[in-house]
């Protein structure tokens, strides 16, 4: 199977970056420190900018002290924080005119997992201090598409999230599930399903970027 496109649009955690053991201690200790059960946290919290979780699960609690204490953590903590296999490499192969990232993290925090596992940054970084709206809302990765002077029709997301997939289908773009953090039957709205990103084989031409990956990689394809 395969996708034809002028430029791909990576999520950082669960695409790029395995974050998810300190992200989940982290939100674990945030939630056991203020009384609220990490159950409902974790229901709403993948793919999501933090300070919109925070609002949801405790509206009782400022949002803006939350998020500066809990980013500060996220940032530093970097123990079990690993590049999935692939990635580099995949990165290495894009002219940096061709790939972005759009992740609901906040700057700090991306940049410093990315310099821990050694991954290149993008010219094009779209991070939660940059939009008034995070996934799943579009604004992330049409803001990521314009900086690419790409049009959001001729970009492939690459997404582990249920909102990050609605956010990439609602700018307009074609969306591959990476099937990491979530099952493949909740990354159902992906136009298909991988089950990482080393599964991609990625080739430049004349007429733009092909990405393929195998037949039915996940068992499913979805309608586009």
């Amino acid at each position: 199977m395969a996708l034809s496109c002028d430029a791909i649009i990576f999520d950082l955690d669960g695409v790029l970056v395995d974050s998810d053991a300190v992200i989940t201690r982290r939100w674990k200790r945030w939630a056991e420190e203020r009384g609220i059960p990490f159950e409902e946290v974790k229901a709403v919290q993948t793919g999501r900018p933090a300070i919109e979780v925070i609002e949801e699960v405790a509206p009782h609690l400022d949002p803006e002290a939350e998020i500066d204490r809990l980013g500060d953590e996220m940032a530093t903590d970097t123990e079990g924080v690993e590049a999935f296999d692939g990635a580099k490499a995949l990165l290495d192969r894009l002219p940096e005119d061709r790939w972005a990232i759009a992740t609901s993290g906040r700057h700090r925090t991306a940049t410093a997992r990315m310099a821990h596992v050694g991954l290149p940054e993008p010219e094009v970084f779209v991070t939660a201090d940059d939009v008034e709206q995070g996934k799943p809302a579009p604004e992330p990765y049409q803001q990521a598409a314009t900086g690419l002077g790409i049009d959001p029709g001729r970009c492939v997301v690459l997404e582990d999230a249920p909102a990050g997939v609605a956010s990439a289908r609602r700018a307009g773009a074609s969306v591959l599930g990476v099937a990491t953090s979530t099952s493949p039957n909740a990354l159902a709205a992906a136009t298909a399903v991988i089950p990482e990103v080393g599964a991609l084989d990625i080739h430049l031409d004349d007429e733009g970027l092909r990405v393929g990956w195998p037949p039915r990689e996940m068992g499913q394809e979805t309608a586009a």
